[in-house]
Formats: structure tokens, sequence, C-alpha cells
């Protein structure tokens, strides 16, 4: 499973990518707003540091605002993904980038139905938000569940970019169910790491090499 974070703080990008761990990031204009910064100034920063697909999403809610704004975005870098709404308008810009050969990652995804017609829309990237329909007393992985099973049974290429990780578990089970990717805050790639046992077995090694007093020179 791929894994995109998903923020605009360039020192956190910078970070996980020396890791070799970071493939992508997902950026949003709520994100960009908390940086503080300017949005197509950050966007193309964060292009330069990640080899993978950013996605810069659109402000526009009709077919040809969009548009203009994915012409303007996606000459940021060639790794630039257009991120657009679920929506109809959405997913008829969708279908109009993707045949220009653009990277689309179609957000605000509530539904397998909604997944489906991503799919068909020739969508790159779908991106089921699992926090958030938790949050309204749902299965956010039964969504995931439902969503890889519609794809396998066509064999459609749209990966399953499963967004709104407020948990480590969630990675898990998205990585369980065979998700494509999760894009997850910096905070919660980094906790995949921390096991208690691992922080024990440290201090134990710590502990005994001390107790040899040498040292490696």
């Amino acid at each position: 499973m791929k894994f995109f974070a998903d923020t605009a703080e360039i020192a956190d990008i910078k970070e996980l990518a020396s890791t070799g761990l970071l493939d992508g990031v997902t950026t949003n204009p709520s994100l960009i707003a908390k940086s503080g910064r300017d949005f197509m100034e950050v966007t193309k920063e964060i292009c330069a540091i990640v080899d993978g697909p950013v996605s810069a999403e659109v402000v526009a809610l009709d077919h040809e605002g969009m548009m203009r704004e994915a012409e303007i975005l996606r000459k940021i870098a060639d790794n630039v993904a257009i991120k657009v709404p679920l929506t109809l308008d959405g997913l008829k810009t969708c279908k109009a980038l993707t045949d220009d050969g653009t990277m689309v990652n179609v957000t605000l995804c509530f539904s397998a139905n909604q997944a489906l017609l991503a799919a068909k829309a020739g969508a790159t990237f779908v991106s089921p938000f699992v926090g958030r329909h938790d949050d309204n007393g749902l299965d956010g992985m039964q969504l995931i569940r439902d969503i890889r099973q519609i794809y396998d049974n066509y064999l459609f290429d749209t990966q399953i970019l499963v967004a709104s990780v407020r948990h480590v578990m969630h990675v898990y089970e998205a990585a369980m169910i065979g998700a494509d990717i999760m894009t997850a805050p910096p905070s919660v790639i980094k906790a995949l790491v921390k096991h208690v046992l691992t922080d024990k077995g440290i201090e134990g090694f710590l502990a005994d090499w001390a107790k040899t007093g040498q040292k490696i020179s």
C-alpha cells in the first residue's frame, strides 16, 4: 500500500520523504489555509520534494470553472493530480482531464455507488472518507471493502485512496482490505512505528550495553 501525507506543512513532508516512506501528498484548501502560505507557492514546493502524485484541489463548483482552475494547477508540475469533488460537474471534469492524460483525484466519496461513478469517469484515484463516515455512525472500513469488491468485479484501474484516516487501525484495516493508497496526517504515519515492546526492547538492550562499558568506535 502506498503512503500519502495529508498535509501542506513543508517540514513534515521533508521529514517523511527522507525516510523513504512517502509516495505522495494530498492537500486541500483547508490544509493550505492552515499553513498560512500562498496556494500556488506551497503546491509547487511540495511537488519539488515529492516524486509521486500531489493532489491540488479546485475550488470552483461548475465544470467550466473547474477546467479553468485545473489548467492553471496542472502547469505547476508534472506530478500534480487535480482534485475534484464527487459531483456531476466534478465527474464531467474528471472525464475531460483524464482523457487529456491528467491525473485526477475524485474526493469526498461516501458511498460505493459514488466510487463506481468515479471509476466509470476514469478517475486515477477515488478518496473515500473513512473517518467522517465513522463520525456519522457508519462503518468507514466497510465502505472500503465494498469499493474494493466492486472495483475487482470489473477490473477498474481507479486506485482506492483511503482518506480521513484518524488512527493507525484505519491504516491496518485498509491494508488488510487491499486499498491501494492511504493518506493520513504526518502524526498518524509516524505513530505506525510505535510499539510498547519495541520501546521496552530498546531500553533493555541499552541497559545491557551500558553494563559492558564499551563503545562503538
